[in-house]
């Protein structure tokens, strides 16, 4: 899928299929945020893929729904600066959906309580799966995908000096 268009098409989702996904779709998408950038190339983070304790870490976030009916939860962990934890997220998620794979951030409201889950402390939990209602992004070009999001028009962003 073209990036752009991936980018304009994806949308986080938190209704999800039944569907398994695949080891090696995972693999990729653990792959995308390990190959993100960070600050000085430290990679202070950690991967935490929740299986048997997803009922647990559910609880710490916002929106446990989120994280209940996915098929894959991702947290990263250890100390990486904001910045590289967002970078790290997004390639993940664009990667997902670039295998078809929906996503959503999920904030963690009880740090605490995570940490203790995982072993780390916990930036953000990753939910994925493949969407409940099937959404093909070839069906229109980007600029449609862009057009019809709900953004702000990106003429009130951007300021040139």
């Amino acid at each position: 899928m073209d990036v752009y268009l991936a980018a304009a098409s994806k949308r986080d989702q938190r209704d999800y299929a039944d569907t398994p996904i695949p080891d090696d779709v995972v693999r990729r998408i653990l792959d995308a945020g390990r190959l993100s950038g960070n600050s000085q190339n430290k990679q202070l983070w950690e991967f935490v893929v929740v299986e048997s304790a997803r009922e647990q870490i559910a609880q710490t976030v916002y929106a446990p729904e989120n994280v209940l009916g996915a098929k894959l939860v991702v947290a990263i962990c250890g100390e990486p600066r904001p910045i590289d934890v967002g970078r790290c997220a997004q390639n993940m998620m664009l990667c997902a959906w670039g295998e078809g794979v929906t996503s959503t951030p999920n904030g963690v409201r009880e740090p605490d309580a995570a940490e203790e889950i995982c072993g780390a402390p916990v930036k953000l939990v990753l939910s994925f799966g493949y969407p409940a209602r099937p959404r093909d992004p070839e069906s229109r070009p980007a600029e449609e995908w862009s057009a019809r999001a709900n953004r702000k028009p990106l003429d009130e962003l951007v300021r040139r000096i």
